[in-house]
C-alpha cells in the first residue's frame, strides 16, 4: 500500500521529477493509471492534462475516471477501471467538490479496495487535502493560528490521524495548520509546498521528493492551548513540535520522529 501526496502546483512541462516519481511508483512503463478529476471546475479538462502527461512520462496505459453525479460514480465501468489500475490519481479543485461527489459511492470503496491491494494513490492539491480522515476545506493564509481560520470536514480516509495542507509555503498556511492542530492534537499535520511531494509506504514512513519542503507539526505533547476561549485572539500553544523536511529527508508517522538522509 502506498500513498503519493502533493502539494500542488507541480511541475507538468520540464523534467516532472514529482509526476514522473508517480509513475514510477505505480509500475513505471508497466503503469495502468486512472485518473480522477472530479474536484476540478473542469474536470475534462484537467483529466486530459494528466492523461497527457503521464502518457509522456512512459505509462502504459491511462484512463479518466469521468463523472459528475453521484449516481454516476456507481457505475460499473468505472469502477472496473480502479479494479485494474496499478495507480489513481486525484487531481485539484475543490476537496469539498470531490468528496461530495466520491464518498461513500461504490467508486469510492473501489478506490480503497485498489489502495489495499497494492495500487498507489497519488493526489495533488485538493485531491492531497482529501486523502485524510478529516481535511482541512479553508482557511485564510499568512495569518496567526485563530480559532475560527480554520474549516474542517470529513475526507476520505486513506490515511489516519494526519491532515495535510498544500500550497503550504506559497500561501503562508502555517498559522492555519497550527490552528487545526489545535483543534484536534492527536492529528499530525502536514504542509506540503508546491511540486513536492511524500510517499507514504505500508510501514507508514514517508520520504519527501521534489524542490520544496514537508512542514510536519506534531501536537500530541502540547503542554497549553488556549483554543477552547481564545475567541478571536490568536491562539497560545506550547509544546507542539515542528519539523520541516527537504527531499531525501523521510519521516515515521508511526513513531512521530524524522528520518535523516543515509550518509
Amino acid at each position: 500500500m502506498a500513498l503519493y501526496i502533493i502539494g500542488g502546483n507541480e511541475d507538468k512541462e520540464g523534467s516532472c521529477t514529482v509526476l514522473r516519481r508517480f509513475v514510477e511508483a505505480a509500475g513505471g512503463e508497466e503503469a495502468v493509471l486512472a485518473v480522477i478529476p472530479a474536484a476540478s471546475g473542469d474536470p475534462a479538462g484537467a483529466g486530459e492534462e494528466y492523461r497527457r502527461v503521464f502518457t509522456r512520462l512512459g505509462a502504459a496505459r491511462v484512463e479518466v475516471v469521468t463523472f459528475t453525479s453521484r449516481r454516476e460514480a456507481a457505475g460499473a465501468d468505472l469502477v472496473n477501471i480502479l479494479e485494474s489500475s496499478t495507480g489513481i490519481f486525484l487531481t485539484g479543485g475543490d476537496q469539498l467538490r470531490l468528496t461530495a461527489l466520491l464518498g461513500g459511492t461504490e467508486l469510492d470503496r473501489a478506490l480503497h479496495r485498489a489502495y489495499r491491494r497494492g495500487a498507489v494513490v497519488g493526489g495533488t492539491s485538493a485531491g492531497a487535502a482529501a486523502m485524510g480522515t478529516t481535511m482541512i476545506v479553508e482557511g485564510p493564509g499568512e495569518e496567526a493560528p485563530r480559532a475560527e481560520v480554520v474549516r474542517m470536514a470529513p475526507g476520505l480516509g486513506l490515511i489516519r490521524e494526519v491532515m495535510v495542507d498544500q500550497h503550504f509555503a506559497q500561501r503562508g498556511r502555517l498559522g492555519r495548520l497550527l490552528a487545526a492542530v489545535a483543534h484536534n492534537p492527536y492529528i499530525l499535520g502536514l504542509g506540503i509546498d508546491e511540486d513536492t511531494a511524500v510517499l507514504v509506504d505500508d510501514r507508514q514512513r514517508f520520504m519527501v521528493y521534489g524542490s520544496g519542503a514537508v512542514t510536519v507539526v506534531d501536537g500530541r505533547e502540547i503542554e497549553h492551548s488556549s483554543i477552547s476561549d481564545a475567541g478571536t485572539r490568536p491562539v497560545a500553544l506550547t509544546g507542539c513540535r515542528l519539523h520541516v523536511l527537504a527531499a531525501s529527508y523521510g519521516f515515521d508517522l508511526a513513531l512521530r520522529r524524522p528520518l535523516l538522509p543515509e550518509v
